[in-house]
């Protein structure tokens, strides 16, 4: 069993919506697929991971750094003690080797997208979701049945106004979201004022709305 290579690409967000900081006209982000050898319904699996938006791709730490370390290593050294998958910890430390110990914010979102293509492999490999692959490894095999979500939208666009603002709030109440999230704090007191007044009729109260 082996990582066979690991692709990486900046994608472009492209979209006209922006938050209290930035806007995502010109945001990228990586994109990772991890190939193995090991094949699942007739085709070889493939782990998949991306960096959060908002942080930008980090290409060059991934193709100059963590990648060729990845694929430098001995097979062996990257699965788990029964040989029967991929460790992620142990490809953790591998594309961590000779690196200095601390934040390194850049750094950190790199990793982070091989450690979801690697855990998307694992999971794939056993043929389970992989909620239950850290719920047997973590918790003893526990997980909720329910959780509560939000979308988390609301961004400003200008081409939308208050109209399209509420319009996507009210999408969510219709695919049977209550609890919602809009972005503040990228407008004068008045504009955001009569954002979130605009968005808590759809809402139904502050109770459902976090900013």
């Amino acid at each position: 069993m082996r990582i066979v290579k690991i692709l990486e690409c900046s994608a472009s967000l492209r979209s006209t919506l922006r938050n209290a900081f930035i806007d995502f006209s010109h945001m990228t982000l990586s994109v990772v697929a991890m190939v193995t050898d090991v094949v699942r319904d007739g085709k070889p699996v493939v782990g998949f991971g991306f960096n959060s938006n908002g942080r930008y791709a980090q290409g060059g730490v991934l193709r100059e750094r963590l990648i060729p370390r990845i694929l430098e290593a001995r097979a062996d050294s990257l699965l788990d003690a029964d040989g029967g998958n991929f460790d992620p910890a142990r490809v953790r430390a591998c594309m961590l080797a000779n690196e200095k110990p601390g934040g390194h914010g850049e750094r950190a979102f790199a990793v982070g997208a091989i450690d979801a293509a690697v855990w998307d492999a694992v999971a794939k490999i056993e043929e389970k979701p992989l909620y239950k692959v850290f719920s047997e490894r973590f918790n003893g095999g526990h997980y909720d049945q329910r959780v509560n979500v939000y979308p988390g939208g609301g961004y400003y666009d200008a081409d939308k106004g208050i109209g399209g603002l509420t319009d996507e709030m009210q999408k969510y109440r219709d695919d049977g979201y209550t609890l919602m999230k809009m972005k503040v704090g990228g407008a004068s007191l008045d504009e955001d004022r009569a954002r979130i007044e605009a968005v808590l009729e759809v809402a139904g109260g502050g109770h459902n709305l976090a900013v």
